[in-house]
Formats: C-alpha cells, structure tokens, sequence
C-alpha cells in the first residue's frame, strides 16, 4: 500500500449503490484501495467537499461519422473526446456507421483508424447495421462479435437506414444466438413520410414542421411493434432515445409484464421542446433532431421514466453539426425541413445538466445519476465492472465534482467543434474539476492534460443483460419460443 501512485483524499465517493466518504488509492491504471486515512501516493489530490464520482459513459454518440445524406459530422474523434472528458466522460461508445452496400468489417477497420491517433479517453463501438445482407449476417457479424463490438443499431425510419420486419426478426435472431444487445431508433417511417409530404405540399417547410412531420404517434407505434417482435423471439431490446408519453407507457408496459426491454433518453428531451424549433429565420435547425423534442408535459413523463427506472440510460446521442453549409445547411440556406441535417450536440453537457437539474433539484438521487450516467451502460454494453464503478480493481475513471460550482453553457465552454450548443446561456450548478481516465490526468482544474491518441479501444464482453441469468444463448426452438404466441 506504500506505492500508490494517487490518492484522492476526503472526498464523498458515490456509486450506483453506496453513497460514502472515503480516500480512494490507484497504482498505474487501477483503483487498488477504498479506505480512510490511506497513506500517501506520489501525487494527492484534495476532494474534501467535492464528489468523486465514476467517469461517465456516453452509449450513444456519433463521432467521424458520416451520415446517410453524406454530411460529415462537425466533430473527430479528437475534439469529441476532449468535450466528452471536460464534462466529465471518460469512456464514449459510438457507432461504426454501415451504409448500403458497404462491408461491415471494412467499416469496422476505417473508424479504428480515425480513433486510434485521435481520441484522449476510451471508446468502444457500436455497429450500425443498415444491409443486413447474407455475408453480413453470415459471417461479418457474427465475427465481429466475438471480437468484441457485441452491440448493434437498426433503424426503422430513415430511407437510407431502414430495415423491415423481416429484417428486424433476422436481427434480433442473431442477437440472440450469438449474445449480442439489440438497440433500435423507433419510429414509423411511412407515417413520418405521409405527414411531412403533405406539410411540404401545403408549403410548409420552416425548421419548425419537423417536429410535426415526426408525431408521437409514429414514435409510440414503432416502439409498440419493436418491443413485440424482440418478444417473439425473447430476446433483450434498448429503445434509444426516447422522446414521447406514448413511446414511454410502452417500454413501462413491457417492463411491468417482466421483458427485457430497456430505455434511454436523452438531455434534449428533457430542456428543449418543440417551440426551441420554431425560432426566427433558420435558428431552429439548430434544435432538429430525431425525434425530436416534445413540450413541457413530455418533459416531466421523461423525469418520471428516469426516477422509476423506465430509463436505465441517459446518453447525449452527440450528433454534431455546424450551422453553415457543410452541416445543418448543407442543403442550402433556406432548405426545407427534411433537408436540415438530424442532431444535436451534447457531450460536454449532459452530465452537467442532469446532475444540476436532477440531482440538486431532488428529481433523482446521487446513486441513480451515476446508473444512469455510467454504470448501467457499463453492464449493457458489456463493460462492467472495468468501467462505470469505483471498486478495487476497476480502471480508475474518476471525475472530481465541485457540487456548488456554478457555470453558465456556452459554446466555449463545450469544447467541441460545433460552433454553438442548444443549451447557450443555461446556467448548471455541480461541474467536474479534474477527470482521470485509467488514472491518468486528463483534465486538471478545467485544463485538458491528456495527448492524442492516449485513449484505448474497449472490446465488449457479451453484455449480462443480453441473456437470462442463468442460461446459455440457444439456437432458436419453435417449440420453445414461439408456441404461446402462434397458438391458435
């Protein structure tokens, strides 16, 4: 216990299940001692009055990305990571994007490299899979989850994107065979496209008729059917970010009935509403995204999913484009609605304002923040309990919180490539002061410490919640899984 290379002393260590004030002793990467009055370590860091805190995780992130549309996203990997680590993440998990056509592996090999020089925290990797083809379901899939990337993404809108039922039930089917977590965006495509059709034939085109060509309605709906087919084939579904009341009651429901459904939301759901797109000029295509925000009822139905656990989630879903025309724009400066490129930024605030608007408003406790924020993406995702806790024997992914720091969301403040935030002028109170990654210095006093390309690639385990406890993953069974459900 003599050669701890840090100490963080006196301060109130949280986890997902304890709340207590203790020193925390990490040698090289790991945090080896939980303890009081723990000797001294080559450095010291004084906590006393703060929080430490588990480095956040952000599960949904888009990073390098290329979108559909082929705009390319605002932030690398380079200035995303040094965002994620000044709002205290240390761990991000975004998506290998695939496109129509492409191989999957191949995706897999180009978002290494745009990673691999880049990033100053750690990242795992989503797959997104929009061909389900034979090669990929036959063999690249199957391949790359046994290497490690054992969660995947479907669609079910976007043109680009989409995947049908069919295609879904071939998804989830591999997912379940081979123990893999399914995430899906839900929504009905063909009801978005029917409404935002006859908005544009009407002449309606400003910012604003995005978040009517995209109702609820088709947000409810989408989820209904995708928590129904991963119940034909009794196998785990995360229903990404959640927006709507209807969408909401149907992840609930299927929890209640004992599925392994689970949610995630995100910051935008919670401080935007639809009224944020109706702002002069093209200011609202500041604020599209997908779905996209609701009003302050959906608000409050989001607050109540994070505290009864409806939610096991809280992601940014980072997607970040510049507003001039190599992003939001890129169609033109008067482009219509379904032309403005999707997303909105929030990597280096999500953790801020859910602790400020959560945690010290009593919408939430300490505990649940941190499941939310970290742990429970770690046990989704496969990567607990080396991420999302503070334990002996963890990597030492620590933020050092000042729980009254008061600081006011700018742009600058962000830290990304972006150009602006949607939260510009919101003040938050609670901010972390000094992030550790693998105890690592990465952020000290609000100065960035770290070099690029210093973070590391996380393979995934099969994810614990993908399976039930207790048993192997077995080939599909008629007999077995769908007699209670084609019964006559």
């Amino acid at each position: 216990m003599n050669d701890l290379d840090l100490v963080i002393r006196g301060g109130t260590v949280a986890t997902a299940a304890d709340v207590v004030k203790c020193d925390v002793g990490i040698a090289g990467a790991s945090v080896v001692a939980l303890g009081r009055d723990l000797p001294r370590g080559k450095r010291e860091i004084d906590a006393t009055g703060k929080l430490v805190l588990p480095g956040g995780i952000d599960s949904h992130c888009h990073i390098e990305q290329r979108s559909a549309a082929g705009i390319m996203c605002a932030d690398d990997f380079y200035s995303a990571t040094v965002s994620a680590a000044h709002g205290g993440t240390t761990t991000v998990i975004p998506f290998a994007a695939q496109h129509r056509g492409q191989s999957l592996r191949q995706v897999v090999k180009e978002y290494h490299e745009c990673a691999g020089p880049k990033a100053v925290v750690d990242y795992a990797f989503h797959l997104i899979i929009s061909d389900p083809s034979e090669q990929v379901m036959g063999q690249e899939l199957p391949a790359l989850i046994a290497d490690g990337y054992t969660s995947f993404k479907v669609y079910l809108t976007y043109d680009l994107l989409k995947i049908d039922d069919y295609q879904m039930l071939d998804v989830l089917a591999l997912a379940r065979r081979e123990g893999a977590m399914v995430m899906v965006h839900a929504e009905n495509h063909d009801v978005i496209r029917w409404v935002s059709e006859r908005l544009l034939q009407g002449g309606h085109q400003a910012p604003k008729f995005h978040a009517i060509s995209h109702p609820r309605i088709a947000e409810g709906e989408a989820t209904h059917r995708a928590i129904r087919l991963s119940e034909l084939l009794d196998v785990p579904l995360l229903v990404v970010h959640v927006s709507a009341e209807e969408a909401i009651a149907e992840i609930r429901r299927a929890q209640d009935r004992g599925l392994r459904i689970y949610g995630e939301t995100c910051p935008q759901y919670l401080f935007l509403t639809a009224q944020d797109l109706d702002r002069d000029g093209m200011e609202g295509a500041k604020y599209c995204c997908s779905p996209p925000p609701r009003d302050t009822r959906a608000q409050e139905v989001v607050w109540q999913g994070l505290a009864n656990g409806t939610f096991q989630v809280m992601s940014s879903d980072h997607a970040p484009y510049r507003f001039d025309e190599t992003g939001k724009l890129a169609a033109g400066p008067n482009a219509s609605f379904k032309k403005i490129a999707n997303g909105v930024p929030g990597l280096c605030a999500r953790l801020p304002l859910l602790f400020s608007e959560g945690v010290r408003k009593g919408r939430i406790d300490l505990n649940q923040f941190v499941a939310l924020t970290a742990t429970n993406a770690a046990k989704l995702y496969g990567l607990y309990p080396r991420k999302g806790t503070i334990a002996v024997g963890a990597d030492a992914d620590i933020a050092v919180w000042d729980p009254e720091r008061e600081v006011t969301l700018t742009a600058e403040v962000m830290h990304d490539n972006v150009g602006y935030t949607p939260y510009e002028g919101r003040t938050v109170t609670g901010w972390p002061e000094t992030v550790l990654s693998r105890g690592r210095v990465v952020i000290d006093q609000g100065e960035l410490r770290a070099e690029r390309g210093s973070g590391e690639f996380l393979p995934c385990e099969k994810p614990s919640m993908a399976v039930p406890r207790g048993e192997s993953v077995p080939e599909l069974d008629p007999a077995r899984n769908f007699g209670a459900h084609i019964a006559p």
